[in-house]
Formats: C-alpha cells, structure tokens, sequence
C-alpha cells in the first residue's frame, strides 16, 4: 500500500530526533511514518526539508517537491489544508494534535465537509466536538526505544526536573521551588530543560515578553536552579531517569504532553497540574500525582525528592504502564481502522 504523509511546520527527517532535539510532534510524525513502511508499506514523507532522502524505510521529499498523482493513504498531520495535497486519495487522515474548537472554524468545517476524512486524535480530551458523522479514533501515542530502555538510576542529590515552555506557568513554579518545594528539600536541584532559557542565559536573544521569566530563572541559580539545553533521544532518556520528579504544570491547549508520556516510560514518577491531557498521562497516586492546588504540588514534588523509596515505586508503575507502547502497535491499529 502507499501511504503519504505531510506535514508542514519545520524541517526534520527520521534521523533528526536521534542527532539533535525535536518536538514530541515532530518525533510522532516521523515514527509512525517508519513503523508503516516497517510493515511493507511504500511510505513518503512530505515536509518542510529542503532536500529529499531515505531513511529507515521512509522517502523524505520537501513540500515543493514532486508529489505522487495517486495514493491509497493520505495522511494529512496538523492542518486541515493539506487534505488536498494529494489529487485521488483512496482515504483521507486528518492526524489531530491541536484542541478541538479548532475544528469549529468554518474554514476547517469547510476542508472537513468536502474530503470527509477519517480523525485520527491523540488524546480523549480532543473528543468534545461535533463530527458531523465523521468516523475518529484515538492513536495510543507510543515511546521510542531510549525511553523504554534507560536504566540510569536517579541521580544525588536529587533533582526535580522541568519541561515546561517557560511562558506556560514556569513564573509561577519558580516562586514555589525558591519558597516551598526547596526549602521542605534542602540540597536538591531544580533542572530547567529549556533552549529559550538556555539561549538567555549565554546571552543571546530571546522574546522581550519572556525577559522577566528568563530573569527569574537566572536569579535563582543560588537556589538550585540550572539550565540545560534539550538533547537527543538518548539524552533526554538519560535526563528523564536520572530526575526524583518531572514537575508538569501543564496548560489547558496541550493535548500532547509528549515530554511527560517520555518521562514516564524513563521510569520518572511526575507532579502535574490536571490541566489539558495530564490526567489521561499519569495514574494518580500510582505513576505520579495530580496536584490540584500550589500547596499539594509543592508537598508532592518535597515528597518525591525526599523519599527515594516512594519515588522507586512509582517509576516502576509508570515505566510499566507505558513499556509496551511501541509505534509498531499504533501502525498495525491504524491498518485496522482503514483497511
């Protein structure tokens, strides 16, 4: 079967989330492209490179590039517009990563009216809209082999570590760290994953709207607060393992919280906000916990740093839970829904 894939965001490849950091969208996009073509399938994938290769099975093409006259799957990643990228299309995908009022605009209405596409989403909180009789479904997400296979034991002194984009609520988790979580946590470490903060913090320009959550950060250094810049898979996996606690504050449009499916599978127990898809991430009380207040997700991250026995238990709950989430599984559940 040939299967079409296109995306039209940055400039990435299958070899790209190996070599450098990549978005957990982009690292989706490209894993599920190579686990079709694992299962003989001719797969392309259409993006924003600006040169074409093979990899792992997969053909990359840039966007401009020629495209196939006929296809039996067309998958569209993201935007709606690129349902038409292919002229005669056995069936038509939308790969959802975005909230679903999104769907409601009449521009989308309109694309989803015309090519009828098969939904696929990535969450259940994407399910509260009007399908219009559209057939959806939910992909698992899955987990690529560095995270499943780490075994890195947690480091000391303990670190909590954070993932968050610095404009999604870090201001607020700074003042708690330096006011609450620290001081119940004497020693411990505050581990800020971020190459915004980390392009501050050489110097370099960043938005003049994060200036103040940059400054913040930079001044809490005398409290265990540090930088890092994101990495690799393999990196990151190492990172993941290595942390007491993912501190997740979350926010209501994030219906991937990709970092934290990543973080979970490394065996890293999590604090997070019941906001966006948090709670359909982590098992309350079993791979993490769900914090509804400032006072409870300050306790939880001390308790976590503080007790390694109970930081042990729940990251061998979550590494379970999310182990056997392979891409190869996701392909072969999409074949079943279109075949």
């Amino acid at each position: 079967m040939h299967i079409t894939l296109v995306d039209d965001s940055v400039a990435f490849d299958g070899l790209s989330s190996a070599t450098r950091p990549l978005g957990g969208a982009e690292r989706a996009f490209a894993a599920l492209a190579e686990a079709l073509a694992r299962r003989g399938h001719t797969v392309e994938a259409f993006n924003a490179s600006p040169y074409g290769l093979t990899v792992n099975g997969v053909r990359w093409e840039p966007l401009d590039g020629r495209r196939p006259s006929r296809t039996d799957w067309l998958i569209a990643y993201r935007r709606p517009e690129r349902l038409d990228f292919v002229r005669h299309v056995g069936r038509r995908v939308l790969w959802l990563t975005a909230p679903p009022r999104r769907l409601n605009r009449p521009d989308v209405r309109a694309a989803l009216d015309r090519y009828s596409p098969f939904l696929l989403l990535i969450a259940e909180a994407q399910a509260g809209f009007d399908r219009r009789g559209l057939s959806a479904a939910l992909l698992p997400m899955a987990v690529a082999p560095p995270y499943r296979s780490v075994t890195i034991p947690p480091a000391q002194p303990p670190y909590a570590l954070v993932t968050t984009h610095p404009a999604h609520g870090l201001d607020s988790l700074l003042t708690l760290w330096r006011e609450q979580i620290r001081p119940a946590a004497p020693g411990s470490e505050l581990v800020l994953c971020s190459a915004l903060l980390a392009r501050a913090e050489s110097g370099g320009a960043i938005d003049p709207a994060l200036h103040p959550v940059a400054t913040q950060a930079l001044d809490a250094r005398e409290d265990g607060v540090r930088i890092v810049r994101p990495m690799g898979e393999a990196g990151m996996a190492g990172l993941y393992a290595g942390a007491s606690v993912h501190l997740y504050p979350g926010h209501p449009d994030d219906m991937g919280a990709y970092t934290l499916i990543d973080s979970q599978a490394s065996g890293c127990p999590a604090v997070a906000r019941p906001v966006g898809v948090a709670a359909e991430r982590i098992t309350n009380g079993v791979t993490g916990y769900l914090a509804p207040d400032d006072e409870s997700f300050a306790n939880l991250a001390a308790l976590l740093l503080t007790h390694p026995d109970t930081r042990a238990l729940l990251g061998t709950e979550a590494r379970a839970r999310f182990r056997r989430l392979d891409w190869d599984n996701a392909a072969g559940a999409l074949e079943g829904w279109l075949t």
